[in-house]
């Protein structure tokens, strides 16, 4: 990357996050580290506000989100069985949130970049085959999702052309899903297999460098070819 960046990953103790952090350290950046588990309720407006004011940034990653694997108290709630709050937890964590993330880093700072993670579901529909019975994916997570993109969208028009904000959507990662289901998966794809977690790295690098400083208010697609069907 040549110059040093400081970099701010909100969500960086989660598969992905791990993988970026260790990528932007490796390379020589500043990586500061925010996630729910080192104690940053990024829920909490008056610790984000704090935050900020404390830690001055080039470039905010937003890998932060409520999804079913997190979601601790997930029932196998079929469409007619979620009840609003649940459904409103996704929509406080994955849209709430970020905006309260994304209003006070541009606040505390006088440029920078910014990048936010919707995902394949907020793109298109999950196919309700891959999860059978009462396995389905909660309407929150895609519906707060596709709402990261038309966020994406705002902030990159009303905080031009001091900052550029963009979106990655990415498809399945590969973890610890059970076979069968890292096999239908991967069968639907057209790349014929899910995501390595280290696959977005060279994006990221791209869109916090000086390259892509005419590019703002775009959601990048990584799937494996998934919503182009």
């Amino acid at each position: 990357m040549g110059v040093k960046m400081k970099v701010i990953i909100a969500g960086s103790e989660g598969l992905i996050g791990k993988e970026v952090s260790k990528f932007f350290e490796k390379n020589g950046d500043d990586v500061i580290r925010c996630d729910l588990s080192l104690g940053h309720d990024l829920s909490n407006e008056n610790f984000v506000k704090d935050f900020f004011e404390k830690n001055k940034a080039d470039h905010l990653i937003n890998l932060f989100a409520m999804n079913d694997h997190v979601d601790s108290n997930k029932k196998d709630d079929n469409l007619f069985e979620i009840s609003l709050e649940s459904f409103e937890k996704y929509l406080n964590v994955n849209i709430l949130s970020l905006f309260s993330v994304c209003r006070e880093f541009a606040r505390n700072n006088s440029k920078g970049t910014i990048v936010n993670f919707s995902s394949t579901y907020g793109i298109t529909s999950p196919m309700p085959d891959l999860y059978p019975g009462k396995n389905e994916k909660h309407i929150g997570y895609g519906v707060s999702k596709a709402a990261v993109i038309q966020l994406t969208r705002h902030l990159a028009i009303h905080l031009a052309p001091k900052f550029t904000v963009n979106c990655i959507a990415p498809g399945g990662v590969k973890h610890k899903q059970d076979k069968n289901f890292i096999e239908k998966y991967s069968n639907k794809t057209p790349m014929g297999r899910m995501m390595d977690p280290t696959e977005l790295n060279g994006l990221l690098e791209y869109l916090c460098s000086s390259k892509s400083s005419y590019l703002t208010g775009e959601t990048i697609s990584v799937d494996g070819g998934w919503t182009k069907w």
